[in-house]
């Protein structure tokens, strides 16, 4: 396929310059090449994942070509070539197989194609190679008859997954349809009151994800590179995480075929987190509808505390795109039923049937989603309020059975029944009744035949994935142009809209209203919503949706490239510990907040925020950090934006550098604080700020803001998000039209934080002076040639990470040169390391001579300098004390985003992993 890339670079994407560069170019492109190409033309089910299928197992709508659905049928028996391009493949997992299995000896199955609207769709995408993975619906224990299950399957193009009865039971029937199930319906989860009924949830949940762990096994067994693997519905949540942890590079795209909930809702479920992460590890992940992917959006917001953005969730760097695909049927296969002959004989019976009398018609499973009660209550209002219509319009209501054995369905059917019974038996007579009540399935010529000579469809569901009986309904009216009463919460309703009427189907009133409107509708208006509805349906097929994922899919991974190029690589630990062994002089800069303190819980369910207010040194981090103070080839340095207090009730105790408020104070542990500040720094903006910040944090509950000397900071990681935007934005307008108009101030937007700080305070400008003030107490004899800098910085605060590149330009007023000064600031030509991408690069470092670099060369020269305590510093005066190459410098972020440190580190647990290991490394005596 033309998105398919096997490797990057060198896609088609970045070696011709003809070729389209923006993701919208190429998905344009790729949609008008789909459009020109001859789509296979077959016959095809209902959805067969999806909630409207109105068969039993042993049912069939129609032939369906065995030969195109085993693969074995070449392409120019359609018409259509495919020379010189190889098929990639598709690898679609799902939890039941489209075929149907029966064993008829102890090496011997029957199969009988089930062939449904993802079947149907994927036939009709002539580029792809399918291959099918699930579970074939039958409990197989003994190795004979799964290898001949096997071998019969894979001449269909199937490949089974084998679970154990036990399995079954708890992962399908019970997490799946227990509790995922109502959970993602708006039905909530089970109520219970004993103990042992929560244990059960805890087992349904293990055999859940032991279900998801076998089928990623399957998928990996038969993985090749260059597959797509596309997973179906609520029952594989958990397989893209499993199938990512196999290999990180495959192509996984991930749909769900029902609604999903509000983060209110889905909050409740004990194992939400670890859905939504598992769901992530997807490349792309679809819904229906665009409410559906946003209440997914919201709730990893919500819930997992990460970014949502207009083209996804971003964790880490990392950008999971999630999209709405409405699914669609094959639109073309019902048209072309209403011209077969036994399809015709239906519609003339049925015109027959109910000559004299408008028809309506409700296809449901018998389900309480389905909104079938309201439904015939909304009739009998109708019934009640128009006595004239009482004879002349029959509602025909099919209602297929399901889930027979429960008792909750049980229930249902009886209270359908009983108001069927009711209405028919108050507005019935001898020869006629006002509603017609089946409670089976129908083959698919009555079902066409019975579209057809339809006036109304009533269409009431309480909650609804996508709802294809609509989409059905519509291809069968082209001469009818009947009306379509369709619930506002079905997903339909945001495809279908305009052309239907939407009504919320627990206001009996309205849709008893809407019924009147419907049958009294004028032709004109009629054929016009028709015509709208019928040219959705007809161009959004089943076809084009999974063309559409599938495309997305795979440039969404050429788009995931581009983003990696930006993101540095993982730090190379093995590589940073032999160059640090190998230098004679270390300077090791470490941020504290995130990279040296403990991990909380992000969203402070723990007390994670009292915790985060009042950061700590990480304790497995104090033994190792004082045998690198100790050191005497290492020089340590805290800096970060904390205050003073924060760093000594930390720090006290090791002979190391803290840097406070980002350099603006220093001190050696053994002596005082001393200011790096400038003389004239003006800070009077600070109190009316304070009010400001007083002010929102009142009104932001769960917000808080701390007073430091040189900057403030308004924080809002623990309150709600949304919320907190806003009233970050709001604190923002008011500052610049007001407090700060006037003000040299710089604000410092963070991920959750607002901060006002003095211009030009960042700890890259903070760097300079510190290095100053190290020299001047150690008396470097032996210049800097291994830099450690690691920190979770805000961006603003980043050039701390370019100081040090040898390859950037770094310009300082010139001065007058001395030997010894020039023999420590002698220029390093390094071989960068490669980073980021791009050809490696030998540079040059200039740098002129400060004031310092002058006390520094009197000091190594013999002469003698006495530097006072509050000795100012002019810019650049550490900038001469380094010899440092390329090779010996690793800065580096914590956690995984676009940064310009030259690698990541995962998480404070990982520097806790590094200093470690550097603290083993043999000091020197």
């Amino acid at each position: 396929p033309l998105l398919q890339t096997k490797r990057m670079p060198g896609n088609k994407y970045n070696s011709s310059p003809l070729t389209p560069r923006t993701r919208l170019e190429r998905l344009l492109r790729e949609r008008e090449l789909r459009k020109n190409r001859s789509f296979l033309q077959n016959e095809g089910e209902p959805d067969f994942f999806a909630s409207e299928s109105f068969l039993n197992a042993s049912e069939s709508w129609g032939p369906i070509d065995e030969e195109e659905f085993a693969g074995t049928r070449s392409s120019t028996d359609n018409g259509e070539r495919l020379e010189g391009r190889c098929k990639q493949r598709l690898l679609v997992v799902a939890n039941r197989l489209p075929v149907s299995a029966v064993r008829r000896g102890e090496d011997s199955w029957q199969l009988e194609i089930s062939v449904g609207g993802l079947v149907s769709a994927l036939l009709g995408v002539r580029e792809f190679e399918a291959r099918w993975i699930g579970w074939a619906g039958v409990n197989v224990p003994d190795e004979i008859g799964q290898k001949a299950l096997t071998k019969a399957l894979a001449e269909k193009r199937c490949i089974p997954v084998f679970l154990d009865e036990e399995t079954v039971h708890q992962y399908y029937n019970g997490y799946c349809n227990n509790m995922l199930w109502p959970l993602f319906h708006y039905l909530g989860l089970p109520q219970e009151d004993r103990l042992a009924t929560t244990r059960s949830f805890q087992s349904q949940f293990d055999a859940y994800k032991r279900a998801n762990q076998m089928f990623a096994k399957v998928v990996n067994n038969i993985y090749e590179e260059g597959d797509v693997v596309w997973c179906h519905d609520y029952h594989l949540m958990f397989l893209p995480q499993c199938l990512k942890e196999y290999n990180n590079n495959m192509k996984v795209g991930w749909f769900l075929h029902t609604p999903f909930p509000s983060s209110e809702i889905h909050r409740t479920l004990p194992s939400r987190t670890e859905l939504l992460r598992s769901v992530l590890a997807a490349d792309l992940v679809g819904f229906h509808t665009y409410d559906y992917a946003r209440h997914f959006v919201s709730a990893c917001t919500r819930i997992l505390g990460l970014e949502g953005t207009p083209e996804g969730v971003e964790d880490q760097g990392r950008l999971t795109r999630v999209a709405a695909f409405p699914i669609g049927i094959d639109s073309d296969r019902f048209v072309r039923a209403l011209e077969l002959p036994q399809v015709q004989d239906h519609i003339n019976e049925l015109k027959e049937r109910f000559a004299g009398r408008k028809v309506m018609l409700g296809v449901d499973r018998l389900d309480m989603i389905k909104g079938i009660p309201q439904k015939i209550l909304a009739f009998e209002k109708f019934l009640e309020e128009n006595p004239s219509w009482r004879d002349k319009v029959v509602l025909i209501q099919i209602a297929v059975p399901t889930r027979t054995d429960v008792p909750e369905y049980q229930k249902l059917t009886s209270q359908v029944h009983e108001i069927v019974g009711r209405i028919n038996g108050r507005y019935g007579t001898l020869t006629t009744v006002p509603i017609h009540h089946l409670d089976r399935s129908l083959d698919f010529h009555a079902l066409c035949a019975l579209y057809a000579i339809t006036d109304v469809a009533l269409v009431t569901s309480l909650r609804d994935g996508m709802n294809l009986v609509s989409y059905e309904f519509v291809a069968c009216q082209a001469s009818k142009k009947g009306v379509l009463i369709l619930s506002e919460f079905a997903g339909a309703a945001q495809s279908l809209g305009a052309g239907a009427i939407l009504v919320n189907p627990w206001n009996i009133t309205e849709v008893a209203s809407s019924i009147g409107y419907a049958l009294n509708m004028p032709a004109d208006e009629r054929e016009k919503r028709h015509l709208h509805n019928f040219m959705h349906v007809t161009t959004h097929t089943s076809q084009e949706w999974a063309a559409t994922f599938v495309s997305e899919l795979n440039d969404t991974i050429v788009e995931a490239q581009i983003r990696t190029r930006q993101v540095p690589p993982s730090l190379p630990i093995k590589g940073a510990v032999d160059s640090y062994l190998q230098s004679n002089n270390r300077l090791l800069i470490l941020g504290f907040n995130a990279t040296l303190t403990a991990p909380v819980d992000f969203l402070g369910r723990r007390g994670g925020q009292i915790r985060e207010m009042e950061p700590k040194l990480h304790p497995d981090l104090k033994e190792p950090l004082k045998r690198l103070c100790d050191d005497p080839m290492t020089t340590v340095v805290v800096l970060s934006g904390s205050d003073r207090n924060v760093l000594d009730d930390n720090f006290g105790e090791y002979n190391m550098w803290l840097a406070a408020e980002n350099g603006m104070f220093l001190r050696l542990t053994t002596g005082e604080w001393m200011t790096t500040m400038p003389e004239n720094l003006n800070m009077d903006w600070v109190d009316s700020v304070k009010h400001v910040f007083e002010y929102f944090t009142e009104r932001t509950p769960r917000s808080h803001f701390e007073v430091r000397e040189t900057s403030l900071v308004w924080n809002y990681k623990y309150a709600d998000l949304e919320f907190g935007r806003l009233q970050a934005r709001d604190i923002l307008q008011h500052l610049w039209s007001g407090p700060i108009s006037n003000a040299s101030v710089d604000v410092v937007q963070g991920g959750r934080s607002v901060e006002v700080r003095a211009v030009g305070v960042t700890k890259g400008a903070a760097i300079d002076r510190i290095l100053g003030e190290i020299v001047r107490h150690k008396g470097l004899k032996t210049p800097i040639d291994y830099v450690l800098c690691i920190g979770h910085f805000l961006q603003k605060d980043e050039d701390i990470y370019t100081f040090f590149e040898p390859e950037l330009p770094f310009e300082s007023p010139a001065g007058p040169r001395a030997n010894a000064a020039d023999h420590l600031r002698r220029s390093s030509i390094s071989q960068i390391p490669q980073a980021k991408s791009g050809p490696k690069v030998r540079f040059r470092k200039q740098r002129s001579l400060s004031s310092i670099e002058r006390k520094v060369s009197n000091y190594l020269t013999g002469g003698i300098w006495r530097p006072a305590m509050r000795d100012r510093m002019t810019l650049n005066e550490g900038s001469s004390v380094l010899d440092l190459r390329g090779e010996n410098y690793f800065s580096c972020t914590v956690s995984r985003k676009r940064s310009n440190a030259r690698y990541f580190l995962g998480s404070s647990g990982d520097v806790v992993t590094l200093l470690n290991e550097l603290a083993e490394c043999p000091q020197s005596n």
